[in-house]
């Protein structure tokens, strides 16, 4: 099994940054991908960012040049800067990586518990 837990969630005035870090553990043969997702409340968890192996990245419309996602593939971690926070950004911010546990295992969807993000204007 595989454990991801996040940190550096906070409030921050807009205008602000903040950068959250993931960090596993447990059984990792190779990760196919790395993101961070948020949910705010009443609304459906959305893809913010993500980095797949060999470094291409994707974000969403709404944080392309102020987010910024990043992998360290020694230590298995995956990092957000967010600058130029808004009031919008507010939502729990959730690690996700897809990662295949052994060597002839397939690839599964792991989850970290998630971190609040409050903006306030």
């Amino acid at each position: 099994q595989v454990e991801l837990v996040e940190s550096g969630g906070g409030l921050v005035q807009a205008g602000g940054s903040l950068t959250l870090s993931c960090a596993t553990s447990g059984s990792i043969f190779s990760i196919d991908s790395m993101a961070w997702y948020r949910q705010a409340p009443g609304k459906e968890r959305e893809l913010v960012a993500q980095i797949i192996s060999g470094g291409t990245t994707n974000y969403a419309d709404s944080v392309k040049g102020r987010f910024t996602i990043s992998r360290n593939t020694v230590k298995n971690t995956v990092s957000l800067q967010m600058n130029s926070l808004k009031p919008e950004d507010t939502a729990v911010y959730y690690c996700n990586a897809v990662i295949q546990n052994w060597y002839y295992s397939p690839s599964y969807d792991y989850w970290g518990q998630g971190t609040q993000v409050t903006v306030s204007p």
